[in-house]
């Protein structure tokens, strides 16, 4: 008897998993509308990214960071964040091909590069080490080609 119950309730549970999962997708013509919500939902969080970009950006010109290693690490970090959701945005933004963004794309990859190294490895003219270059200099770098290439 015991058997047969966990076959039942297992039968059961599965229905309703293919039920809920059947009932996500439709063919009826909304879907163009949610397409249309969708991409200026897309424009307006590139414009929100860029902002927020440009912000972190003007953040860290603010501050000055210590020539010794490992003391900018949250500065890094600040900046690096909001690059990363504009990569998200300007994915997601359909008003302009891939190929538009490509300088972009590089430039950003250069500060994940940076980044990447998972530490502040310090500054100075001296220090040719340094990640902060491609971070920093990486971030003001972007901020001027999003200056010089609006989408809006």
């Amino acid at each position: 008897m015991r058997l047969m119950w966990g076959k039942c309730a297992a039968g059961v549970v599965l229905a309703v998993t293919l039920a809920a999962v059947s009932g996500c997708g439709s063919s009826d013509d909304s879907s163009s509308g949610k397409k249309a919500t969708t991409a200026a939902a897309a424009a307006l969080s590139l414009e929100k990214a860029t902002s927020a970009f440009h912000d972190a950006v003007a953040q860290e010109a603010q501050g000055s960071c210590p020539q010794e290693a490992g003391t900018c690490w949250d500065e890094m970090t600040n900046v690096i964040q909001p690059a990363r959701t504009l990569r998200k945005a300007m994915k997601a933004h359909k008003g302009v091909s891939a190929e538009f963004w490509s300088p972009a794309y590089a430039i950003i990859d250069r500060m994940e590069d940076g980044y990447a190294v998972g530490e502040d490895q310090g500054g100075g003219i001296n220090n040719t080490s340094s990640n902060r270059v491609a971070v920093f200099g990486g971030a003001h770098d972007l901020s001027d080609w999003l200056d010089e290439h609006p989408t809006s």
